[in-house]
C-alpha cells in the first residue's frame, strides 16, 4: 500500500461524513446539477484509482458516488413536470 491510498481514502470518509447528514435531513433540497455530476465523478475516481491499485482510495471514492447518488435520488426538489407550469410561474412573476 502507498501513502496516496491513505491520503485519498482519508479525503472520502472526510466527504462521507459532511454529506451524510444531507441524507439524513427530511429538509434538505440539493440540486440534481450539483448530486448527479458528484456521484459521477465519485464512481469515476473509484474506478481509476481501482485501475491504479489503490483499492482503499476506490473503496471511498465508490462510496461517497453511491451517497452522492443517493442525495440525487432523496434529497433533489422536485422537477417541474411541463413546460407550462413554468410558464405560469414566471409570468406571475412578472404580474407581481
Amino acid at each position: 500500500m502507498i501513502w496516496q491510498d491513505l491520503v485519498f481514502l482519508l479525503g472520502s470518509v472526510s466527504s462521507i461524513l459532511f454529506l451524510a447528514p444531507t441524507l439524513k435531513d427530511h429538509t434538505a433540497r440539493v440540486p440534481l446539477g450539483t448530486s448527479l455530476p458528484s456521484a459521477a465523478l465519485g464512481v469515476v475516481y473509484g474506478v481509476s484509482f481501482y485501475s491504479m491499485g489503490m483499492a482503499f482510495s476506490a473503496s471511498g471514492a465508490l462510496l461517497t458516488g453511491v451517497l452522492w447518488a443517493g442525495i440525487a435520488a432523496m434529497r433533489s426538489p422536485p422537477v417541474s413536470t411541463s413546460l407550462s407550469d413554468e410558464v405560469a410561474a414566471v409570468r406571475a412573476r412578472l404580474s407581481e
